[in-house]
């Protein structure tokens, strides 16, 4: 049976301010916590079906065996897990951050499915850093952190003024930033360096505008076949994932 302590401390971390301040963020499923352990992340605790447990003991300080009802209670999940972990959060230390290789930088991204998506895009393409706006939905959200399957462990995530991100490239650092726009250059036959920032933008509004002077290069992705009436737009996830595909192939 969970404690009223432990069960109070899963559902303060629904929130992005509890999680920011106890360092602490909440994944549910056997095999999402054990990818997350394999990745590095430290396990504070775990509750679960007792069938669920066994991989878990001696990895944190408690493993509680509940029920599938206490389970469901505390689950976000539309078919509850059969085991919910609470992790500590990566601490990357005093170590300075500064983009190598490719990065990928993203503007007001509000659906944490897509941010999600998003981080398990770049940590397939082997894309080790995603800058975010603050207004951008949280890493650790637990829909979130479900949808990036792991990726959350791999993939440094900074959150950040992208004015001033973007000001201080063009000081310091001078990597070209791509971005994804309909008057573009076509992304199949575009020049495109090994690193970069490569900008995403919010899936309705796209890249802000106070951000697009930013942007050295404008890159289209064309509709197939050209001419003929399609969609309006590509989900922000998948117009990434094409756009990453692409700076890989070369």
């Amino acid at each position: 049976m969970i404690s009223i302590n432990k069960r109070k401390k899963i559902e303060q971390l629904q929130k992005k301010k509890q999680r920011d301040q106890q360092g602490l963020f909440v994944a549910e499923g056997a095999k999402l916590a054990l990818d997350l352990l394999r990745g590095g992340l430290t396990l504070d605790f775990v509750c679960g079906l007792a069938e669920t447990l066994p991989p878990f003991e001696g990895q944190c300080r408690e493993v509680v065996e509940c029920s599938e009802q206490e389970l469901k209670e505390l689950s976000l999940q539309k078919t509850p897990s059969k085991l919910i972990a609470v992790f500590k959060k990566p601490d990357f230390g005093n170590a300075a951050f500064e983009p190598k290789g490719l990065s990928l930088v993203l503007d007001e991204i509000q659906d944490p499915g897509n941010m999600g998506t998003i981080m398990r895009i770049a940590d397939w393409f082997g894309i080790r850093q995603i800058i975010c706006s603050t207004t951008c939905a949280d890493a650790f959200n637990p829909k979130t952190v479900q949808a990036s399957m792991g990726a959350i462990a791999r993939v440094r995530v900074e959150e950040t003024d992208l004015e001033d991100f973007f000001s201080r490239n063009a000081s310091e650092w001078h990597l070209p930033v791509y971005g994804t726009f309909l008057e573009g250059d076509n992304i199949y036959g575009a020049k495109l360096e090994p690193s970069g920032l490569i900008l995403m933008g919010n899936e309705g509004k796209g890249i802000s505008d106070k951000l697009k002077h930013f942007v050295s290069q404008k890159l289209f992705i064309p509709p197939f076949p050209q001419g003929e009436t399609t969609s309006e737009s590509l989900n922000v996830a998948a117009a990434t994932a094409i756009v990453c595909s692409e700076f890989r192939r070369r």
